[in-house]
Protein backbone atom coordinates (compact mmCIF):
# COMPACT_ATOMS: atom_id res chain seq x y z
CA UNK A 1 0.00 0.00 0.00
CA UNK A 2 1.42 3.49 -0.63
CA UNK A 3 1.22 6.40 1.41
CA UNK A 4 -0.85 9.01 0.76
CA UNK A 5 0.18 12.71 1.60
CA UNK A 6 -2.54 15.06 2.27
CA UNK A 7 -2.17 18.91 2.36
CA UNK A 8 -4.72 20.19 4.79
CA UNK A 9 -6.28 22.59 7.00
CA UNK A 10 -7.99 24.22 4.21
CA UNK A 11 -10.66 24.34 6.57
CA UNK A 12 -9.87 21.26 8.87
CA UNK A 13 -13.78 20.88 9.15
CA UNK A 14 -13.73 19.31 5.56
CA UNK A 15 -9.77 17.87 5.70
CA UNK A 16 -11.25 15.27 8.83
CA UNK A 17 -13.55 14.30 6.15
CA UNK A 18 -10.68 13.86 3.79
CA UNK A 19 -9.35 11.41 6.76
CA UNK A 20 -12.62 9.12 7.34
CA UNK A 21 -13.44 8.20 3.98
CA UNK A 22 -9.77 7.35 2.82
CA UNK A 23 -9.85 5.22 5.97
CA UNK A 24 -13.70 3.89 5.56
CA UNK A 25 -12.28 3.19 1.40
CA UNK A 26 -9.41 1.60 2.35
CA UNK A 27 -11.27 -0.92 5.08
CA UNK A 28 -13.90 -1.50 2.59
CA UNK A 29 -11.71 -2.66 -0.17
CA UNK A 30 -8.77 -5.14 2.16
CA UNK A 31 -11.16 -5.87 5.22
CA UNK A 32 -10.51 -6.49 8.81
CA UNK A 33 -8.58 -3.56 10.49
CA UNK A 34 -6.84 -2.29 7.48
CA UNK A 35 -6.42 1.25 7.21
CA UNK A 36 -4.81 4.13 4.96
CA UNK A 37 -1.15 4.87 5.68
CA UNK A 38 -1.31 8.79 5.82
CA UNK A 39 1.14 11.44 5.99
CA UNK A 40 -0.82 14.61 6.55
CA UNK A 41 0.52 18.81 6.85
CA UNK A 42 -2.22 20.97 8.30
CA UNK A 43 -1.64 24.78 7.58
CA UNK A 44 -3.17 27.21 9.08
CA UNK A 45 -6.64 28.12 7.45
CA UNK A 46 -6.34 31.82 8.56
CA UNK A 47 -3.21 33.05 7.53
CA UNK A 48 -4.40 30.96 3.84
CA UNK A 49 -7.92 33.10 3.51
CA UNK A 50 -6.38 36.13 4.34
CA UNK A 51 -3.83 36.02 1.54
CA UNK A 52 -6.64 34.54 -0.78
CA UNK A 53 -8.69 37.62 -0.56
CA UNK A 54 -5.51 39.43 -1.34
CA UNK A 55 -5.16 38.32 -4.29
CA UNK A 56 -1.48 36.76 -3.14
CA UNK A 57 -1.19 33.20 -4.47
CA UNK A 58 2.53 33.45 -4.95
CA UNK A 59 2.73 33.72 -1.02
CA UNK A 60 0.21 31.07 -0.76
CA UNK A 61 2.09 28.61 -3.12
CA UNK A 62 5.20 29.40 -0.65
CA UNK A 63 2.73 28.10 2.39
CA UNK A 64 1.52 24.76 0.69
CA UNK A 65 4.68 24.14 -1.21
CA UNK A 66 6.46 23.81 2.23
CA UNK A 67 3.77 22.07 3.35
CA UNK A 68 4.01 19.59 0.62
CA UNK A 69 7.94 18.89 1.18
CA UNK A 70 7.35 17.98 4.60
CA UNK A 71 4.79 15.61 3.81
CA UNK A 72 6.66 14.07 1.34
CA UNK A 73 10.31 13.92 3.72
CA UNK A 74 7.61 12.15 5.71
CA UNK A 75 7.30 9.18 3.12
CA UNK A 76 4.24 10.41 1.07
CA UNK A 77 4.31 8.23 -2.05
CA UNK A 78 2.04 10.90 -3.98
CA UNK A 79 -0.43 14.10 -2.55
CA UNK A 80 -2.84 15.40 -2.70
CA UNK A 81 -4.50 18.68 -2.12
CA UNK A 82 -7.32 18.62 0.51
CA UNK A 83 -9.21 21.24 -1.52
CA UNK A 84 -10.50 23.00 -4.73
CA UNK A 85 -9.73 26.29 -4.48
CA UNK A 86 -5.65 25.95 -3.72
CA UNK A 87 -5.30 23.82 -6.50
CA UNK A 88 -4.92 27.42 -8.38
CA UNK A 89 -1.01 26.97 -7.13
CA UNK A 90 -0.97 23.37 -8.11
CA UNK A 91 1.52 23.95 -11.11
CA UNK A 92 3.67 25.50 -8.46
CA UNK A 93 3.68 22.46 -6.10
CA UNK A 94 4.10 20.12 -9.18
CA UNK A 95 7.51 22.11 -10.37
CA UNK A 96 8.71 22.19 -6.77
CA UNK A 97 8.15 18.89 -5.18
CA UNK A 98 9.05 15.69 -7.59
CA UNK A 99 6.00 14.07 -6.00
CA UNK A 100 2.98 12.68 -8.05
CA UNK A 101 -0.32 15.02 -7.66
CA UNK A 102 -3.77 13.53 -7.87
CA UNK A 103 -5.38 16.50 -8.59
CA UNK A 104 -9.09 17.25 -7.74
CA UNK A 105 -10.47 18.50 -11.30
CA UNK A 106 -9.05 15.51 -13.15
CA UNK A 107 -10.97 13.41 -10.58
CA UNK A 108 -13.90 15.46 -10.76
CA UNK A 109 -13.80 15.18 -14.88
CA UNK A 110 -13.04 11.58 -14.84
CA UNK A 111 -16.52 10.76 -12.81
CA UNK A 112 -18.58 13.38 -15.20
CA UNK A 113 -17.12 11.40 -18.20
CA UNK A 114 -17.73 7.80 -16.86
CA UNK A 115 -21.26 8.85 -15.78
CA UNK A 116 -21.77 10.62 -19.13
CA UNK A 117 -21.86 14.13 -18.04
CA UNK A 118 -21.41 16.70 -21.10
CA UNK A 119 -22.77 20.04 -19.34
CA UNK A 120 -22.19 20.75 -15.23
CA UNK A 121 -22.60 23.70 -12.99
CA UNK A 122 -19.90 24.44 -10.72
CA UNK A 123 -20.25 25.60 -7.18
CA UNK A 124 -17.16 26.51 -4.97
CA UNK A 125 -15.29 29.87 -3.54
CA UNK A 126 -15.62 32.86 -5.99
CA UNK A 127 -11.67 31.89 -7.02
CA UNK A 128 -13.18 28.36 -8.11
CA UNK A 129 -16.08 29.09 -10.15
CA UNK A 130 -14.46 32.84 -11.62
CA UNK A 131 -11.31 32.07 -12.18
CA UNK A 132 -9.92 29.63 -14.97
CA UNK A 133 -7.80 27.05 -13.29
CA UNK A 134 -10.52 24.12 -12.29
CA UNK A 135 -12.92 25.26 -14.94
CA UNK A 136 -10.17 25.15 -18.06
CA UNK A 137 -9.44 21.77 -16.58
CA UNK A 138 -13.31 20.53 -17.48
CA UNK A 139 -13.65 21.61 -20.34
CA UNK A 140 -10.58 20.48 -21.60
CA UNK A 141 -12.06 17.35 -21.09
CA UNK A 142 -15.48 18.49 -23.22
CA UNK A 143 -17.40 19.34 -20.42
CA UNK A 144 -19.32 22.62 -20.14
CA UNK A 145 -19.47 24.45 -16.94
CA UNK A 146 -22.10 26.79 -15.76
CA UNK A 147 -21.24 28.80 -12.61
CA UNK A 148 -24.01 30.69 -11.03
CA UNK A 149 -24.79 34.26 -11.55
CA UNK A 150 -23.10 36.98 -9.34
CA UNK A 151 -25.75 37.18 -6.74
CA UNK A 152 -25.98 33.62 -6.31
CA UNK A 153 -21.77 33.16 -6.52
CA UNK A 154 -21.56 36.07 -3.50
CA UNK A 155 -23.91 33.86 -1.59
CA UNK A 156 -22.21 30.70 -2.06
CA UNK A 157 -18.85 32.01 -1.46
CA UNK A 158 -20.17 33.43 1.90
CA UNK A 159 -21.68 30.85 3.77
CA UNK A 160 -18.42 28.82 2.40
CA UNK A 161 -16.14 31.37 4.29
CA UNK A 162 -18.58 32.37 7.40
CA UNK A 163 -20.49 29.06 8.01
CA UNK A 164 -19.30 26.04 6.35
CA UNK A 165 -15.73 26.69 7.09
CA UNK A 166 -16.59 27.19 11.06
CA UNK A 167 -18.45 24.14 11.13
CA UNK A 168 -21.96 26.00 11.19
CA UNK A 169 -24.71 24.37 9.31
CA UNK A 170 -27.72 26.65 9.00
CA UNK A 171 -30.95 25.73 7.59
CA UNK A 172 -31.29 28.28 5.71
CA UNK A 173 -28.17 28.39 3.71
CA UNK A 174 -28.86 24.87 2.89
CA UNK A 175 -32.58 25.87 1.33
CA UNK A 176 -30.03 28.67 -0.80
CA UNK A 177 -27.80 26.79 -2.38
CA UNK A 178 -30.77 24.20 -3.27
CA UNK A 179 -32.67 26.89 -4.71
CA UNK A 180 -29.09 27.65 -6.50
CA UNK A 181 -28.62 23.71 -7.74
CA UNK A 182 -32.25 24.24 -9.21
CA UNK A 183 -31.13 26.97 -10.89
CA UNK A 184 -28.29 25.82 -12.61
CA UNK A 185 -30.21 22.37 -13.41
CA UNK A 186 -32.94 25.06 -14.85
CA UNK A 187 -29.99 26.34 -17.57
CA UNK A 188 -29.06 23.45 -18.55
CA UNK A 189 -26.76 21.48 -16.17
CA UNK A 190 -26.82 17.93 -16.43
CA UNK A 191 -25.49 17.70 -13.06
CA UNK A 192 -23.55 20.18 -10.30
CA UNK A 193 -20.45 19.91 -8.70
CA UNK A 194 -19.66 20.66 -5.21
CA UNK A 195 -16.49 22.37 -5.83
CA UNK A 196 -15.75 23.15 -2.22
CA UNK A 197 -14.54 20.83 0.18
CA UNK A 198 -17.03 21.84 2.80
CA UNK A 199 -19.76 22.08 0.52
CA UNK A 200 -20.58 18.37 0.64
CA UNK A 201 -21.46 19.21 4.62
CA UNK A 202 -24.45 21.28 4.11
CA UNK A 203 -26.34 19.26 0.96
CA UNK A 204 -25.91 15.85 -0.10
CA UNK A 205 -27.64 13.89 -3.11
CA UNK A 206 -30.45 13.12 -0.59
CA UNK A 207 -31.37 16.40 -0.88
CA UNK A 208 -32.66 17.12 -4.66
CA UNK A 209 -33.30 15.47 -7.81
CA UNK A 210 -30.21 16.87 -9.34
CA UNK A 211 -27.40 14.60 -9.54
CA UNK A 212 -24.66 15.89 -7.06
CA UNK A 213 -20.73 15.29 -7.49
CA UNK A 214 -19.22 15.95 -3.85
CA UNK A 215 -15.67 16.27 -5.15
CA UNK A 216 -14.36 15.41 -1.66
CA UNK A 217 -15.66 11.90 -1.91
CA UNK A 218 -14.47 11.69 -5.44
CA UNK A 219 -10.51 12.75 -4.63
CA UNK A 220 -10.66 10.51 -1.91
CA UNK A 221 -11.77 7.17 -3.94
CA UNK A 222 -9.06 8.18 -6.21
CA UNK A 223 -6.47 8.13 -3.63
CA UNK A 224 -7.15 4.91 -2.36
CA UNK A 225 -7.49 3.67 -5.89
CA UNK A 226 -4.14 4.88 -6.58
CA UNK A 227 -2.47 3.47 -2.88
CA UNK A 228 -3.97 -0.03 -3.66
CA UNK A 229 -2.35 0.06 -7.52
Amino acid sequence: MKTIGLIGGMSWESTQTYYRLINQKVREQLGGLHSARIILCSVDFAEIETLQHKGDWDETAKILISAAQSVKAGGADFLLICTNTMHIVAPQIEQACATPLLHIADASANALIKDGITSVGLLGTRFTMEQTFYRERLEEQGINVIIPDDSERNAVHRIIYEELCQGIINPDSKAAYLEIVDSLATRGAQAVILGCTEIGLLIQSSDTRVALYDTTEIHAAQAVEFALI
